[in-house]
């Protein structure tokens, strides 16, 4: 999720970029756009950059695991004179 203070910052520039006859609103509209932003967000399924960066570290894992006994099969056939179908 996304850290209060970088929603506080993109509900104010939205705010900023409304039209001057509408800035005397600035605050309400500040207000109305962080608790929309929060809420449309929350509606996400999101991750926090470390929950991303750990599981990319064990999808890494895997793969090199996977190809490890791809290899080993590949041997393992060989030497007992199987073709593979896998490639």
């Amino acid at each position: 999720m996304l850290e209060p203070k970088t929603l506080d910052d993109l509900a104010r520039r939205l705010a900023e970029s409304m039209p001057e006859g509408v800035k005397v609103l600035r605050e309400d509209l500040s207000r109305g756009f962080r608790s929309t932003l929060e809420a449309g967000l929350g509606r996400l399924d999101l991750v926090t950059r470390e929950e991303f960066d750990v599981q990319a570290a064990v999808l890494a894992r895997t793969r090199a695991k996977l190809e490890a006994l791809a290899l080993r099969v590949a041997e393992l056939e060989a030497a007992a004179g199987i073709k593979s179908g896998i490639s």
